[in-house]
């Protein structure tokens, strides 16, 4: 898959969030990149930011967005064929913004989108 193919699942993935959902999230940043970190070859997406669940009254004064990010090597190297990445990637955002929500790995896998 190009990237520009996996950049269009990645903005579809995004589209599904129910827009109630949608409405809430503040201040995100949602990025693609090909491979992720070199200490984490198989890490398909990562959060990194201030979930909305921590953020204090003074949190926006001169923050920078909370980062998203989707990796394309590793969801292709696990995926079978172009369907299979459409619907990994889609439980990757899902995941990843379920962060940024304060919802943890641990409570993420016992809803089924670990």
């Amino acid at each position: 898959m190009s990237r520009d193919d996996f950049e269009d699942a990645v903005r579809d993935a995004l589209d599904e969030i129910p827009p109630e959902l949608a409405r809430l999230i503040d201040n995100v940043v949602v990025l693609v990149e090909d491979d992720p970190p070199p200490d984490d070859p198989e890490l398909l997406g990562l959060y990194e930011g201030t979930p909305l669940t921590e953020r204090g009254e003074w949190w926006a004064a001169g923050s920078l967005p909370d980062r998203i990010t989707v990796y394309r090597r590793p969801t292709l190297a696990i995926c079978a064929d172009r369907d299979e990445v459409v619907e990994e990637v889609a439980v990757t955002v899902v995941h990843e913004v379920a962060h940024h929500f304060g919802i943890d790995d641990d409570r993420l896998h016992e809803l089924g989108w670990g």
